[in-house]
């Protein structure tokens, strides 16, 4: 036969009965003499609540944009400045030019110059297959007037390529902007020599913001693409924008064991910017319909046991709450919890829509114990009724 382990309960707090008594008899807390503890009393009603995930991310743009200059050269002047709004296209910042303007106009004579030496070869050429058809000269004054027309040709070639890239550079001491964005960094001032590879602007896409969440493994197991979001401000409960995940890595952070999941804005607000270190709520299932209570309402028991074979000490927590028997008399209900939201947790069993739950003074209250509804009224012998 199987022997259950022997549970030795230590210390237990909560509804006991004292001996010599029953709730509502002569000894117990509802007796003859007992005195009265006041209590506020709410009707339990059903609601819908949700099982969320809540982490702390900052808010930033989905896309951030070095904007860099592609030649080094000094700034001349800027057109744009820290928090401006700029159109894709727009110029931002203008580099000193004269010696990519001195290339270029050196490149274009020399252009011109490969032309006319190639049109006039090739003219030559023509002449030279004529009189070679015809007989009237030799192969190899043909072969001399063919050979300059090829090397004519590719010199021009290498004078449109030159060309081509003077013209790029000139261009390019205008330094503009990629995309449409605001303007979050300046790193450079009028002076200042742009090149290197180090970044004049930092273009923020304003076209979205998003917030990345590092979450535990529980919470990162539980995350779903598409998932619908709660955005609040970390100092401001009431400003408060919609999201969506998006992306979800696939794998954890080797350090920290976190894994990153991605939010979408899907609406603004004039309080939340880039930077803004907001709380995510992601709802990861919502309960329609089900006994809902305020969670200081309930009544937690901590019993401590010791498991003599193994002598563990463990916790056992269980929670209750009490409800009103008619006006006088509080009867205490094992609770089982389901999901929590913030200060309001589910109830599986143990409360019935209807039932009036004390949610004030419940903390030294026992079962059966006696009670006085406060703001009903109350009579004394003799006297007309007395309202709390």
């Amino acid at each position: 036969m199987r022997t259950l382990p022997l549970l030795l309960l230590l210390a237990a707090c909560g509804g006991g009965q004292p001996q010599g008594g029953a709730p509502g008899g002569p000894g117990g807390p509802g007796g003859p003499g007992a005195r009265a503890t006041s209590v506020e009393v709410r009707e339990v009603a059903t609601a819908a609540i949700s099982d969320q995930i809540r982490a702390y991310g900052t808010v930033r743009a989905q896309d951030n944009i070095q904007v860099t200059a592609q030649v080094s050269e000094r700034i001349v002047r800027l057109f744009a400045d820290l928090g401006d709004r700029v159109q894709a296209g727009q110029s931002l910042a203008k580099l000193n030019d004269t010696a990519f303007r001195e290339q270029l106009n050196r490149d274009m004579a020399q252009l011109e110059q490969a032309r006319i030496a190639m049109e006039r070869d090739s003219v030559s050429l023509v002449r030279a297959t004529d009189l070679f058809e015809r007989g009237l000269s030799s192969q190899a004054e043909f072969d001399n007037v063919r050979t300059t027309a090829a090397g004519s040709r590719a010199q021009y070639r290498s004078a449109v390529a030159a060309w081509t890239a003077s013209s790029q550079n000139m261009r390019y001491t205008e330094v503009r902007a990629p995309v449409a964005g605001a303007i979050v960094k300046r790193n450079l001032a009028v002076g200042d020599i742009a090149g290197g590879g180090q970044a004049i602007f930092e273009l923020s896409n304003t076209g979205g913001f998003e917030v990345r969440l590092n979450l535990t493994l529980a919470d990162w197991r539980n995350t779903r693409v598409g998932q619908n979001v709660e955005l609040r401000l970390s100092n401001d409960a009431e400003a408060m924008v919609p999201g969506v995940v998006t992306r979800i890595s696939p794998q954890l952070d080797a350090t920290t064991g976190l894994g990153e999941v991605v939010i979408s804005l899907t609406g603004r607000s004039e309080r939340i910017l880039p930077g803004s270190l907001v709380e995510a709520r992601i709802n990861v299932a919502t309960r329609r319909d089900v006994v809902v209570i305020p969670r200081s309402a309930m009544v937690e028991t901590v019993q401590t046991v010791i498991e003599p074979e193994s002598n563990v000490i463990r916790l056992r927590r269980t929670y209750g709450a009490f409800v009103t028997q008619g006006d006088s008399v509080a009867v205490r209900r094992e609770l089982d919890l389901g999901i929590q939201q913030g200060d309001r947790i589910e109830i599986r069993s143990g409360l019935q829509p209807g039932e009036r739950l004390v949610i004030t003074g419940q903390s030294g209250l026992e079962d059966g114990a006696r009670i006085r509804v406060s703001g009903l009224p109350r009579f004394q012998p003799g006297e007309r009724p007395i309202r709390d």
